[in-house]
Formats: C-alpha cells, structure tokens, sequence
C-alpha cells in the first residue's frame, strides 16, 4: 500500500477507531491486497463492511461460521476482498475487548455481542421498579469483557422530583462500585452532555431489556432519529424489540455507538472477574476472613457474614454475589471436567461445615 492510499485508509477509517495499532495488525493482509474495515452490521452470514471505497457487502462464512465464539461480530476489524461476487470476509483481526454472553441453548456455548468496545453503557429505565440484581449481572459481563462499565438512568423525566431520582442513584450506585451512574431525559436532555461526554472518545455499546430507552438514548447522541422507537408498555414498562440487529454507527462529535437489541436473557460466561469486580467490597471482606476459601455460608470467623450482622453490607449483596458466582461456576463446569470435580468436593466440604455448625447449636441449646 502506497503512503497515500495508506492515507486514505487512515481519513476514511478514523471515525470508526481505526489507529496505528490497527494499521500495523493488519499490514499483513495489506501485502494481500485486502481491505482494511470495521463490521457496522451482521446478519443472515453476512454482514456491512465500512471501508476506504464505502460500505461493502460481504459474506462470513470463511471465518469459522460453526464456533459461535469465532464468528464476525459488530465492532470487528476485518480484512476483506477488494471484489468478488460474492465478496468474502477473509479474517478479522485479534479483539482488543469482547462483550460475551452464555447462550440459552443446552450447550452452554458463548456468544459475542459486540467487539473492540472501550465503554458498556447498561441502559436502566426509571419507569418501571429497579432490578438491581440485573444491573449486576449486566456489570458483571461488562467488566470480564474488558470494557469501562456505565449505568445510564434513563426516563428520568418520569420521576416526579429530584430527591427520588437522587435516592435511586444512590441505589445503583451501591450496587455498581467504581461505575460512573448518570440520569438521562432524552426528553428535556438532562444528563445527555455528561454521556455524549463518556462516548465521544472510542466505541461504545448499549446494552439493556426491552424498552430500556436504547434506540431513543441512540438517537439522541446521534442528533436525528436513525434508530426506531416503539413506545413500551404501561404495566411493566417492557417493548418489544425495536432494534433486531448490532448497528455501529460513528457519531457526529466523535466516536462510535454500537446499538443493540434488547436482551431478555443475560447468561453469565467464564465471568467469574466480572462478578469480583462488581462485588468488590466483598471480595475486600473476604480478603480479613478466617479460612481463605471462606463460602461466607456458616464460616467461623467470617468478615463478610460478620459485616451483613452489623448491616455495613446488605443482605440482597451477598445473595446476589452467591447467585452469580455458581452460574458462573456451572457455566464454566460445563466444559471443564477438573472443574466439576474441585465443585462436587467443595459441596461436600460446605455440607460438612453446615452440618457441624448445626450440631454445635444443638449443643449450645441442650447445654442452656
């Protein structure tokens, strides 16, 4: 590639997030005559390419098309046929992150919704009851992807006052340490500079349910209605899909957005730093417990089930840490034979502990 044809790549890539970086991963297949490009969308085993001469139609199935983990996804760098008919997607180039999620068949296999993504935004409408235990789980694969975490309150005009949007803030914000949490009103435009703020540097992507107010907070960065917005049901605040594909979209004051469909289902895969992250205070906890593989279940001496006695952690933190670290377990013993042996002796051992601990209180109420 010439210096000014390397230039023309550079200009007309940049939008997207293409940098030296990129240039220098993909010298290889530049010696091939292929084209540099990031995948805006995928869909039917193909998928729209933007590149230096536009955007370019391209096919997937060269690129591993049976390992759900290996396929083209939304936000990857790929090399692809300068022409051809059809036109192929001949490699993509190592992810520099991956949002990942357990799909929901039996097979327990990972699915990538979104690559080489900077920032997470997990959308939380304020319409509707706080799910806190799922703003966890979104964080929790947030984090093991790689990628900067942010809880974007939106709908924030339907909440009557100030003080109770500040209370709710607060209970996210507990719930999501080290997480930037900021209310949005697409309507009044509340909160959207301190947003288009956090995306206009790098990619990001949008994740949340049905009716989260994605495509609208979309639209509202992007300055013009490109996404579609379907109003949401009164009695839980759910729509139904209005986004069905992953579309990557530059936005006009610099970076990129990657819009996604609304996820029913968040299934945990091999996220098990993404769960420590999102509950640090208890991994600190955990850190001044007695026994170093504490369960915090029935424990002598443990810190973290001493500090919910004293009500310094919340009960609700501590079940929903449980609960995700043994999907997480479960997901990850699937296909890891060692695994399952080391759960089965660690059940056994937590039986034991449980059974001593109920016996020593026995004990104690005869003895009284």
């Amino acid at each position: 590639m010439t210096s000014s044809s390397a230039s023309s790549v550079s200009s007309a890539l940049a939008p997207y997030g293409w940098d030296d970086a990129w240039a220098d991963e993909f010298a290889p297949y530049t010696a091939e005559g292929l084209l540099p490009g990031r995948v805006i969308r995928v869909d039917r085993g193909q998928c729209d390419v933007v590149t230096a001469d536009g955007v370019l139609r391209a096919d997937t199935a060269f690129v591993t098309p049976h390992d759900p983990m290996r396929v083209v996804c939304t936000g990857d760098w790929v090399a692809v046929e300068p022409g051809g008919n059809p036109r192929y997607v001949r490699a993509y180039l190592p992810r520099r992150t991956a949002f990942v999620r357990s799909t929901s068949s039996k097979r327990s296999e990972g699915q990538i919704l979104a690559a080489n993504v900077d920032h997470a935004i997990v959308a939380v409408p304020l319409a509707v009851e706080l799910d806190l235990g799922r703003v966890e789980r979104f964080l929790a694969l947030a984090w093991e992807s790689g990628a900067q975490p942010v809880v974007v309150l939106t709908k924030a005009d339907l909440v009557p006052d100030a003080v109770t949007v500040a209370h709710l803030v607060q209970d996210v914000e507990t719930s999501a340490p080290g997480v930037p949490v900021v209310p949005v009103s697409a309507v009044d435009g509340a909160g959207l500079d301190v947003v288009a703020a956090i995306v206009g540097g790098g990619t990001s992507v949008l994740l949340g349910q049905s009716g989260a107010g994605k495509s609208t907070l979309a639209n509202a960065l992007l300055g013009e209605d490109v996404m579609a917005v379907q109003a949401t049901r009164d009695v839980d605040g759910k729509g139904r899909h209005t986004t069905t594909t992953r579309n990557l979209l530059a936005l006009p004051g610099g970076g990129v957005l990657i819009d996604t469909p609304g996820l029913r289902g968040v299934g945990l895969w091999d996220a098990e730093s993404g769960v420590g992250q999102v509950f640090s205070e208890i991994e600190e906890l955990a850190e001044r417990c007695r026994f170093h593989d504490c369960a915090h279940e029935a424990e002598p001496g443990c810190a973290v089930l001493a500090a919910v006695e004293d009500g310094d952690l919340p009960e609700r933190r501590l079940l929903s840490y449980r609960k995700l670290l043994r999907e997480n377990q479960r997901i990850v013993a699937k296909t890891d034979a060692r695994l399952r042996a080391e759960i089965r002796k660690d059940w056994k051992r937590k039986g034991a502990i449980g059974k001593a601990a109920m016996e020593a209180k026995r004990g104690a109420h005869w003895r009284s």
